[in-house]
């Protein structure tokens, strides 16, 4: 799968961000180091699990050392790495309890929207309204709280309506061009994209007739040099050739503020707007989310939601029309409701409807539990990031087959999130022997018993 050291750098910096009590008591150079060789032991892990075969395997020994190692600078940065694999293999509340940044409230913090008499929106709608008539719209995410970006899916079809006709992906891999010809995401294409709703994301840009391009930076470099080799890629790739190019840009975190310092120089939208001059709309999606942990949540987060009784993602806006954000750097802060399951798994996974659920029983999965569920399009390649994927388990994933033997399978099953359509159903073990292959067919608004 890999990972780069543009990653693993931002892994360090995000860190730096979000130490704990016990962390800030130490001198920063030597917190710095804890994290840096941290990030070796990291990098080791990810090498080892991925010489083994199947995403459960390379899983099981990335749990594995994650349970084996207490220290605290290498779970904060290993569990970050820990809960991308999480989000890869569909265990999207595994991540986010294994990774989860606490939203704490900042001194220039904007009071809370009802003070001033803003009233709550439903995202989509405002977001597309007060986008149509910019040239440039930013969108952020937590790469590991896929939550974050089930919005930016659901945006595609009325923005490329409004006339969005460019979307930059921060993940994508330059190297693989024949992404486009092809019309959906594999391995190749990029890292977070083998995260299943973001590969939805890329083959929904691709099918909606959007150009799709990467614009990571290609050098070896971090901080303020990463930001602005980022714009420079944007800027050359889309503004320079086609100056009337209307485009959505998709980016972790504070790479989409605006104004104000990021990691001791300015961040890819500053710098972008400095190249270009277009004023871009950011959206900011990553502060305003439920965390496993309540108390994690940012202080406005309850009040908000009791306030709304919020039931999707939803903005508020004034009178005047504008939007308001917790903030300055951001123009939209986008509240996500609280966490719904259904069998385990989210209920945002619908995306806004676009997709039911599909019931998977354990039964498939024989005497091989834990089991790995995934679902591609019946019109693509072995070689694609499943439409949806999920474990089956009702042990540990890191649980040897003579334990899953004896298991209680009763409790395994859960459901796919599916567009209506034709698919390839796929079931594994941790060994990546393949235990069940059917064909199926996802009527629209039922769910397959």
């Amino acid at each position: 799968m890999g990972i780069n050291t543009r990653i693993i750098r931002s892994v360090v910096a995000l860190a730096v961000c979000c130490v704990t009590a016990t962390g800030l008591a130490q001198s920063a150079a030597n917190w710095r180091a804890q994290q840096m060789e941290a990030s070796r032991q990291s990098e080791q892990i990810m090498h080892d699990a991925e010489a083994r075969k199947g995403l459960l395997a390379q899983l099981a020994v990335m749990q594995q050392a994650y349970a084996a190692n207490r220290d605290e600078a290498f779970r904060l940065i290993f569990g970050q790495y820990l809960s991308w694999y999480q989000s890869f293999a569909g265990d999207y509340p595994a991540a986010a309890e294994s990774f989860a940044i606490k939203q704490v409230a900042m001194t220039d913090d904007h009071a809370a929207p009802s003070v001033d008499g803003y009233t709550p929106r439903n995202a989509l709608d405002a977001i597309v309204q007060l986008a149509s008539n910019r040239q440039l719209l930013l969108l952020n995410e937590a790469h590991n709280v896929v939550l974050t970006r089930s919005l930016s899916v659901q945006l595609l079809a009325p923005l490329r309506a409004e006339g969005f006709n460019y979307l930059a992906l921060e993940t994508l891999y330059a190297t693989d061009t024949a992404l486009v010809a092809r019309g959906y995401p594999t391995q190749a294409s990029g890292f977070y994209t083998a995260e299943p709703v973001y590969a939805e994301l890329v083959r929904s840009a691709l099918k909606l007739g959007f150009h799709v391009i990467a614009y990571e930076a290609t050098d070896n470099v971090s901080g303020d040099a990463r930001e602005a080799a980022q714009a420079r890629n944007i800027q050359r790739g889309v503004f320079d050739r086609d100056p009337h190019a209307r485009l959505i840009v998709v980016a972790g975190y504070g790479h989409i503020q605006k104004s104000g310092g990021y990691l001791g120089g300015h961040s890819m939208a500053w710098h972008l707007h400095k190249m270009s001059g277009i004023d871009a709309l950011a959206i900011e999606q990553t502060m305003l989310i439920p965390h496993p942990r309540a108390s994690d949540n940012h202080p406005l987060y309850d009040a908000l939601n009791a306030t709304a009784a919020l039931s999707t993602p939803t903005v508020f806006v004034n009178p005047a029309g504008n939007p308001w954000t917790l903030r300055d750097g951001y123009d939209i802060s986008v509240v996500f409701p609280p966490l719904g399951l259904r069998r385990g798994r989210p209920t945002w996974l619908t995306l806004g409807g676009l997709r039911v659920p599909d019931f998977v029983g354990a039964e498939r999965c024989g005497a091989r539990i834990p089991c790995l569920v995934e679902a591609r399009y019946a019109t693509e390649g072995d070689d694609a990031i499943p439409a949806d994927r999920m474990t089956l388990t009702a042990l540990p994933l890191n649980a040897v087959s003579s334990q899953a033997r004896g298991a209680d399978r009763g409790r395994a099953s859960g459901e796919l999130y599916l567009r209506p359509g034709a698919y390839r159903l796929r079931i594994s073990d941790v060994d990546d022997r393949v235990l069940f292959r059917q064909d199926i067919r996802v009527a629209e608004g039922v769910a397959r018993p």
